[in-house]
This record gives C-alpha cells, sequence and structure tokens, in this order.
C-alpha cells in the first residue's frame, strides 16, 4: 500500500471513529446508526491483498470493539473472519462492482451479527441479550446497506486500493 493511500486510509478511519462515535449517537437512534468501520473493513477486503488487509480488518474490529463498548474481541473476529471468506471469493468475482459491494456490506451484517450473537450466547449469560440484538439486525441492515450504496456512487470507487 502507497504512503498516499495508508494516509487516505489512517485519515478515513479516524473520521468514522469520530462520526460513529460522538456525532451519530446524538443525532441518531442506537438501532440505525450504520456501522462505518465494517463497510471500511469491506472495502478493504474486495480491493486490497491479503497481507496489508488481514491486519487492517482486525485492527478495524479491535477499534469498533473499544469505541463499541461490547466484549473485546467480539467485532475483531468476525471482521477477520469475514474478511477470510470475502477474500477467498472476491478473488473470482468482480471486485470494483458497487452492487457487490452493498450485497457484501449486507452479508457482512448479517454474517457478523450471526457470528456475535452465536458468541455472545456461548459465552455469556445475559438472558435478555439475544432479544435485544434481534431487534436490532433489520434496521442495522438497512443502514449499512443504504451506506454502502453511498460509498459506491462516490467518483473514484471504482478504482485500484493498490497496485497489484
Amino acid at each position: 500500500m502507497s504512503r498516499r493511500a495508508a494516509l487516505l486510509l489512517f485519515c478515513l478511519v479516524l473520521a468514522s471513529i469520530v462520526i460513529q462515535v460522538s456525532l451519530l449517537p446524538v443525532f441518531v437512534m442506537p438501532p440505525f446508526k450504520p456501522d462505518l468501520l465494517l463497510v471500511i473493513m469491506v472495502f478493504i477486503a474486495l480491493r486490497s491483498s491479503f497481507e496489508t488487509g488481514a491486519p487492517l480488518a482486525w485492527l478495524l474490529g479491535l477499534l469498533d470493539d473499544v469505541y463499541g463498548g461490547l466484549y473485546l474481541g467480539l467485532n475483531a473476529a468476525s471482521f477477520l473472519i469475514s474478511f477470510f471468506i470475502i477474500k477467498s471469493v472476491s478473488d473470482r468475482l468482480y471486485a470494483d462492482s458497487g452492487i457487490l459491494f452493498v450485497l457484501t456490506v449486507s452479508g457482512v451484517t448479517l454474517a457478523g451479527f450471526t457470528l456475535n450473537l452465536l458468541l455472545i450466547v456461548m459465552f455469556t449469560s445475559s438472558p435478555g441479550i439475544a432479544y435485544s440484538m434481534l431487534s436490532d439486525i433489520f434496521p442495522r441492515l438497512l443502514v449499512n446497506a443504504f451506506v454502502a450504496s453511498i460509498v459506491s456512487s462516490f467518483p473514484g470507487f471504482d478504482c485500484k486500493l493498490e497496485a497489484s
């Protein structure tokens, strides 16, 4: 990854953390908050190499855990597993497609939710957490797909992230 792309990615992650942690909770109800770090992780999984993308996916998941307030490592594990699955399939697909990006973000939202729910039910004894998570999935899925469709309409979306 070039220095310019790394700096752009750092600024994008920093801006999305600020937006997701400090601005969105004030103006948006919790089930309608988009997961901006998940959208960035899917973009990295579709566009970057395995060597740079896997550590970035894990770090983005850890950042999501730290600022999200859930168990540390839960989103990191789901982001990394999702990255491995996307990366194993993305070489066979046209990864520059906006429709594929929106569908992948929707799929990762559902898969991450399922994996998080499974891990929480297995390792905690909180009786009402499954119901509270189930009530938030449909709005979160729609909002993440909407944000992904906005991102895919940006100019330069179809450019490569790094030279292969």
